[in-house]
């Protein structure tokens, strides 16, 4: 499912015009997105918890030409599913 397949699906749940839902779902999205980005974690109790993981340091080998090589420590997003995803 894509993003306009998704506010299709909302608009026909929620009763409401395909914009209104188009609008609330960007709006979440982008609630998340920046509180992602202030480190905050978000939980969508039974759906989703977003968090912002630190990867340490490390190094790594070039496949190509073997050579190691140091990759730096970074911050990543994890996604892990709640209850209502199990299959």
């Amino acid at each position: 499912m894509n993003k306009l397949a998704l506010i299709e699906a909302a608009a026909a749940k929620a009763q409401v015009s395909k914009a209104e839902a188009a609008k609330v779902i960007d709006a979440a999205l982008e609630a998340a997105v920046e509180a992602v980005k202030k480190g905050e974690g978000v939980q969508l109790v039974g759906y989703a918890t977003i968090a912002v993981a630190e990867k340490a340091a490390r190094k790594a080998k070039n496949p190509r030409t073997g050579a190691i090589v140091d990759v730096p420590a970074k911050k990543v997003v994890k996604i892990k599913a709640g209850a209502k995803f199990a299959l």
